[in-house]
């Protein structure tokens, strides 16, 4: 365990704790964003249906994930974290598997269909299970002191492993085909299971266990906050390219690769003021930088305002997950951290699922600017409710479940 020294030399010693676990997090990632970009092509252009029911095929990965909360917090507090995170790797190999076989069987559309959105359902099994797991087996490792380190390096992980596998995906897909995609995805999950058991598990908590309702209960204005100020990048992930296209602006990507170089260097630079300045006072900070980056971008006259303003969307949004989770987390008794974490995750997976929709109606409607504005809006709204979590938390501090 570490202790709360601050020194760079325990810090880089905590680090080193943490990366081995989250690293699990980054192989899970990797085998969700290798097919993510191509899947959709090969619904709608090789299996011949349409671009919603394409769309839909993806998505209901999402829907699994989100099913799996419950049981992927559950796991981790009563299996522990380490053997989660193996179940959510074969879930990845599985899916890899189930990918393969869904893209030889091409030639029976309905069939290869039937085994690709199998392959998304375990696929989003595996997801939850890995990385409800791989953070509670960090927090094990370097002690809850460092709650908002391992919550900000899994992230890391995550949306690198993103960043990485997307574009992989494509070449792979273009240079030796759409099958080669899934021998990849059950490589890199049986390549995680395996690496993952020489290291040590870390005790499971034992004591009082919240029921899942109860702790629902419990973080619902952190999960709130976290859904709205999650707008913001589900707005940019989902609509970026569409609104520079109807400016007739070049470079669509670049925003997309400097909102996520700005989210990286955030939570390496600034995720230690969570632990410093509190988690409520970092999300307050954290969504006026995100609302303002947004209004930039609704606003943008220019594609470099436009790209100013995804960089600061990006450098706000980055630390509002571990800022609220860790005061989510710290309301619960120990032995229930896991699912306090599986049910904050929740609303994250909410918003992305609930975000494209309404921002396409939006877009529709208003055209491809106001989709920003809006979720510039629930940026500002998430301000407004952080706030009144933290007054509240202020007048009436709450004992630390987490200790």
């Amino acid at each position: 365990m570490s202790t709360d020294s601050a020194s760079p030399r325990s810090e880089f010693a905590t680090t080193l704790q943490i990366i081995p676990v989250v690293f699990f997090t980054f192989l899970c990632y990797l085998t969700i964003g290798i097919p993510l970009a191509v899947l959709p092509g090969y619904v709608h252009d090789d299996l011949g249906y349409s671009a919603v029911l394409a769309g839909a095929a993806i998505s209901v990965q999402y829907l699994a994930t989100l099913a799996s909360r419950p049981l992927a917090g559950r796991s981790a507090d009563t299996l522990g974290p380490k053997r989660t995170v193996s179940i959510g790797l074969l879930g990845c190999g599985a899916s890899g598997i189930l990918l393969l076989l869904a893209i030889l069987c091409g030639r029976w559309p309905v069939l290869s269909l039937g085994l690709l959105v199998c392959s998304r359902l375990v696929l989003g099994f595996g997801e939850s299970l890995c990385g409800t797991g791989a953070i509670l087996w960090g927090i094990g490792r370097v002690g809850t002191s460092n709650n908002a380190r391992v919550i900000s390096w899994n992230g890391i992980a995550t949306y690198g492993a993103l960043a990485v596998g997307a574009p992989l995906g494509v070449a792979i897909a273009h240079t030796v085909g759409f099958a080669a995609l899934g021998i990849l995805v059950t490589f890199l999950a049986a390549l995680g299971f395996y690496l993952a058991r020489p290291i040590a598990p870390v005790p499971i908590v034992h004591g009082e266990r919240m029921s899942y309702g109860s702790v629902l209960t419990r973080v619902l204005p952190h999960g709130i906050g976290l859904a709205l100020g999650s707008a913001g990048f589900g707005s940019i992930a989902t609509f970026i390219t569409l609104f520079y296209a109807a400016k007739h602006w070049p470079n669509a990507a670049l925003s997309l690769t400097v909102f996520g170089t700005l989210f990286i260097g955030a939570r390496l630079l600034f995720a230690s003021t969570i632990k410093s300045y509190g988690g409520f006072r970092v999300a307050i900070v954290s969504f006026s930088f995100e609302c303002a980056g947004l209004l930039m971008l609704w606003l943008a006259p220019e594609p470099h305002i436009a790209l100013a303003g995804a960089a600061l969307t990006g450098f706000g949004f980055a630390l509002v997950f571990p800022a609220l989770g860790v005061e989510a987390v710290g309301l619960v008794p120990p032995a229930s951290r896991g699912a306090a974490l599986s049910a904050y995750s929740v609303f994250l997976d909410l918003s992305l699922g609930i975000t494209g929709p309404l921002a396409g109606y939006i877009a529709g409607e208003f055209g491809y600017a106001s989709v920003f504005l809006f979720a510039a809006v629930a940026s500002a709204a998430a301000v407004v409710l952080s706030t009144v979590m933290y007054l509240r938390n202020a007048r009436a501090p709450i004992s630390p479940a987490t200790t």
